[in-house]
């Protein structure tokens, strides 16, 4: 089958084989032909090495698709089901999941390290133990998530991550209150759903900060009442909160110092929400006295912050009902042979999500 694999970290580029083959298919386990699948910002940090993956691997995790044969002990899903992947099942037993935290179980990332595809030269891994970026990919039965049959497989796609993570972050970890000051930095198809989360919960001004124009434009579209870029975020504060900072500010780029000037942005006692996911050695400076002078909340926030499998019927929902918009998150459409496409148009800021036609 065909599947598009990173041989090294650091290689910019995807190459597209057709000689790539699903492993590991047995008891609790299902095979999935994937149909749509979003290309996230998580996967580009993946094949730079911001996250840690094991190589060579096939990245994507945001995907959806249709069951195609289920192994022993698989009761929910059948063949011929539609789903979307999820790439951080609970396993409901640990303390994590006892204590209602389930987007913190780490039986998903267990899976990363196991690989889940093979080539004639040797095995290939699936990013976060999915591997959406693939015809077919094996996964565990609780990756699979059913979906109604009005929900394309490209909106079932975003639900996957981006949507979820993006409106979770403001609707669950942030909890905005109604008539509040929100700013988001960074405007991909995450920092917009959670401009679409703080609108949903009734933010009175939503800043988008974001350092390209059409992302900006995007921004305005999904809720934003203003779009600035980064160098015009200091005089927004002084407009619009009279110098004291906003009430809540998201950082969803990943990187301290962007990390850094969402906590100066944030007022006292207000709440800084951090969605990045960022590199391990980038580490974020805070001093003893600011941290107790400034009593400012830092909430950094998992897929969400909240049971994901709620979040995704939440999301559904909200979606059917005309309160969100997810069609408009998808500006580009590419097959799988034109990856490299989708690579381009996020690394220039041309997107908010492409989706992958497989």
């Amino acid at each position: 089958m065909r599947a598009a694999v990173l041989h090294e970290t650091g290689q910019d580029k995807l190459e597209v084989l057709d000689d790539v083959e699903a492993v590991g298919f047995g008891p609790g386990k299902v095979r999935i032909r994937i149909r749509a699948t979003g290309l996230c910002h998580s996967d580009v940090s993946a094949m730079s090495g911001v996250l840690p993956q094991p190589v060579p691997f096939v990245p994507g995790h945001e995907g959806a698709g249709e069951i195609l044969d289920v192994g022993d002990g698989v009761t929910r899903v059948k063949p011929g089901d539609r789903v979307l992947m999820c790439w951080l099942p609970s396993c409901g037993q640990c303390p994590s999941c006892r204590r209602g935290q389930t987007h913190l179980c780490l039986a998903g990332f267990l899976n990363a390290g196991t690989p889940n595809f093979k080539r004639p030269g040797g095995d290939v891994f699936g990013f976060a133990g999915t591997g959406t970026f693939a015809e077919e990919v094996v996964v565990d039965a609780a990756c699979a998530v059913p979906i109604p049959d009005d929900v394309p497989y490209d909106i079932a796609a975003l639900i996957g991550c981006g949507v979820t993570t993006g409106l979770g972050a403001a609707v669950n970890t942030a909890d905005v209150t109604a008539g509040s000051s929100v700013a988001v930095i960074g405007c991909g198809g995450v920092g917009v759903s959670a401009i679409q989360g703080a609108r949903l919960k009734g933010a009175a001004q939503i800043v988008a900060v974001d350092p390209v124009a059409s992302r900006r434009e995007s921004a305005l579209r999904f809720g934003a009442t203003e779009a600035v870029s980064p160098d015009e975020l200091g005089d927004a504060k002084q407009r619009v909160t009279g110098g004291e900072g906003f009430d809540y500010v998201f950082e969803v780029v990943g990187k301290s110092a962007t990390a850094r000037t969402a906590y100066e942005t944030t007022r006292r006692g207000g709440t800084l929400c951090i969605v990045g996911a960022g590199a391990m050695d980038d580490f974020l400076r805070l001093n003893m006295f600011e941290l107790f002078f400034d009593e400012k909340r830092i909430l950094p926030s998992m897929y969400g912050g909240g049971d994901v499998l709620t979040s995704y019927e939440r999301a559904i929902a909200l979606w059917r009902a005309g309160r969100i918009d997810l069609e408009g998150l998808i500006t580009h459409r590419v097959p799988l042979a034109r990856i490299n496409d989708a690579l381009d148009q996020m690394r220039t800021g041309e997107s908010l999500r492409t989706c992958i036609e497989i």
